[in-house]
């Protein structure tokens, strides 16, 4: 059994193909900009939209805990009583009350596959394993790689990195193609914007590269955090160094339309100086790579 968040089928962002994205819940990081923050937690969680509520108090009629109120802010859960069962989003007429997270197993997540064959075999695509952190559910992403490796499905993994490199091996062997993200290569600014260092992940990278395996680099390029040029030549340098073919770079540029997941969260957003690159700054990194030997592009 596993946790996940979301699954996107006809995914064009995520791997070669038209491909459908498993995201797993949990990570263990913590980035300041990230756009699903759903996915950090492992555990499931309710989200609430106050703008689409229409103060119905359904919810609060279904909830076998008595663990909401209407109130003149909208619905209040007092998490001491809620065990996150869903009846109360069940029974939402407008989803403003939603899960995050549902249980399955590799079985139940091979048929949703399936479904998406043909799509995949026509545009020699595949499925994509993301998250959160895939490799925190380590067992369940091995068990799901094997089953598809057995049916000749192109297998991707988008992974932070951050895991033990025994797991990031055995995952290597039944994986065709990493999707490999790299945020910022000085340690202490790592941390200062994802909560950890970057030590274990940078020198996973290598490992990874070192087995063999099939790498695709991706730079969340974030305005004020770090599109600076010291930071994209330390990182071009270290990408060109990587043992095997030459990696190719994606550029993904920063955006904060995800911000509103926060609140239904009940958290706060806070993106502090971080702004999108502009087009000057993203043709000056794709430059920097090329200086280095490295085909970089923005998207991918």
């Amino acid at each position: 059994m596993a946790v996940i968040f979301d699954v996107k089928p006809y995914s064009i962002n995520d791997g070669p193909g038209i491909r459908i994205t498993i995201f797993l819940k949990g990570c263990p990081l913590s980035c300041a900009w990230c756009h699903n923050p759903e996915g950090m937690s492992p555990q499931l969680q309710k989200l609430y939209s106050k703008a689409k509520c229409l103060g119905c108090g359904t919810c609060v009629e279904h909830c076998p805990r008595d663990a909401l109120r209407l109130t003149p802010d909208g619905i209040v859960t007092d998490p001491e009583l809620c065990d996150l069962c869903g009846i109360c989003a069940a029974g939402c007429p407008t989803k403003a009350m939603e899960m995050s997270g549902r249980q399955v197993t590799v079985a139940e997540i091979m048929q949703v596959i399936r479904r998406e064959t043909l799509t995949m075999d026509q545009s020699q695509g595949g499925v994509t394993l993301s998250g959160g952190e895939p490799m925190m559910q380590s067992e369940f992403l091995i068990q799901l790689l094997d089953a598809c490796g057995r049916e000749g499905i192109h297998r991707a993994v988008d992974t932070t990195g951050l895991s033990k490199p025994e797991t990031l091996l055995e995952v290597a062997k039944r994986t065709e193609l990493f999707l490999y993200d790299l945020k910022l290569m000085d340690p202490e600014m790592h941390k200062k914007f994802t909560g950890v260092s970057n030590v274990r992940i940078l020198d996973n990278l290598r490992l990874l590269a070192e087995s063999g395996a099939n790498i695709n680099i991706r730079i969340p390029l974030i305005k004020g955090v770090n599109d600076d040029a010291g930071n994209l030549r330390q990182t071009a340098e270290f990408v060109a160094a990587l043992l095997g073919e030459k990696k190719l770079v994606s550029l993904l540029p920063y955006h904060n339309i995800a911000s509103h997941k926060y609140g239904k969260l009940g958290q706060e957003f806070d993106g502090g100086d971080m702004a999108e690159p502009t087009a000057a700054d993203l043709e000056m990194a794709i430059g920097i790579f090329a200086d280095a030997g490295l085909e970089a592009a923005v998207g991918g």
